[in-house]
C-alpha cells in the first residue's frame, strides 16, 4: 500500500535513539526527508549517519526543545535543506518517576518541559510552513499513562497534556489541511525503560495486564505514526491511539 509519503519532510523529534530513531527509520522506507534531532549531537550524528550510508534523504540538527531559539534554528534548517516541512512527531521526552512527598521540582520541571513546552515550542515552529502549503501532520506521542500511575504525577500530567493539546491544535488547524493526532504507548521494551531500576517489575506488570501477550516493541509504535501521517488518515485529527498490547488501566 502506498501511504504517499514520499518526498514529504519528515522532523522527528528525540529521534536519536529509541521510538523516536525507529520512527524516524520507518518514514525514511517509505521514502519521506527525515530531521533527526535531539537533545544529544552524539546520537543525532549516529542515527543520521545509518541512515545515510543506506542512502535514505537525512540531516542531523542538535536541538532543545525547551528552548524556542533552537527550536527555531532546527525548523529553520530543515527547511534550508529540503524547502518545507510535511510532518512533526512530537517525541522528544523521558520519565523521571518519584512519589510526590519525594519528587525534586527540578525532576517535575525537567519532564513537563520536554513533553508539553517541546510539543508546544515544536508546533508553534512547524505550523505556519504547514498552513502556507495547506497540509500537514502532526503526532504527538502520549502514553498509557496519561490514565495515572503512581511514582509518575510529572510523567502522567505531561502526557495527559498532551492529548488536551492534541485536541485544541486539531480544532485550530483543521480547515488548513492540518491533521493533529496522538499515540498513547503502552509498555515499549525501549533501551531507555530496561535502564529504569524497576524494570523487571513493570515489565511483568505490563505483560499480566496486556491482553496481547507480549511486550511492544518500538516499531509497532512508528507502524502507528506511519498510518496517522499516511494519507490514509488523512480524515482523523484529535484522535488518540492507543498501541498498549489491550492495556488500559
Amino acid at each position: 500500500m502506498d501511504l504517499g509519503l514520499k518526498d514529504k519532510v519528515a522532523i522527528v523529534t528525540g529521534s536519536g535513539r529509541g521510538i523516536g530513531a525507529v520512527t524516524a527509520r520507518a518514514l525514511a522506507e517509505e521514502g519521506a526527508k527525515i530531521v533527526i534531532t535531539d537533545i544529544n549531537p552524539d546520537t543525532t550524528e549516529a542515527t543520521r549517519g545509518a541512515l545515510a550510508v543506506e542512502g535514505y534523504e537525512v540531516i542531523g540538527v542538535p536541538c532543545d526543545v525547551r528552548n524556542k531559539a533552537s527550536v527555531a534554528a532546527m525548523v529553520d534548517k530543515a527547511v534550508e535543506a529540503f524547502g518545507t516541512v510535511h510532518i512533526l512527531v512530537n517525541n522528544a521526552g523521558f520519565p523521571r518517576d518519584n512519589y510526590i512527598t519525594k519528587m525534586p521540582e527540578e525532576d517535575w520541571d525537567a519532564v513537563v518541559e520536554v513533553i508539553l513546552k517541546g510539543a508546544y515550542l515544536c508546533s508553534a515552529a512547524v505550523v505556519p510552513h504547514m498552513m502556507k502549503q495547506q497540509y500537514g501532520r502532526i503526532v504527538n506521542i502520549s502514553s498509557r499513562a496519561h490514565f495515572g500511575n503512581p511514582g509518575q504525577t510529572n510523567y502522567s500530567a505531561a502526557k495527559a497534556g498532551i492529548i488536551g493539546f492534541t485536541r485544541a491544535l486539531g480544532m485550530e488547524q483543521g480547515r488548513f489541511n492540518v491533521t493533529v493526532n496522538a499515540i498513547a504507548p503502552g509498555f515499549i521494551a525501549t533501551e531507555m525503560i530496561a535502564a529504569l531500576p524497576h524494570y523487571e517489575k513493570i515489565k511483568q506488570r505490563a505483560l499480566a495486564m496486556n491482553t496481547v501477550p507480549r511486550l511492544g516493541t518500538e516499531r509497532d509504535i512508528a507502524n502507528g505514526v506511519l498510518f496517522l501521517v499516511s494519507e490514509a488518515a488523512g480524515y482523523i485529527s484529535g484522535e488518540t491511539l492507543h498501541i498498549t498490547g489491550g492495556r488500559y488501566g
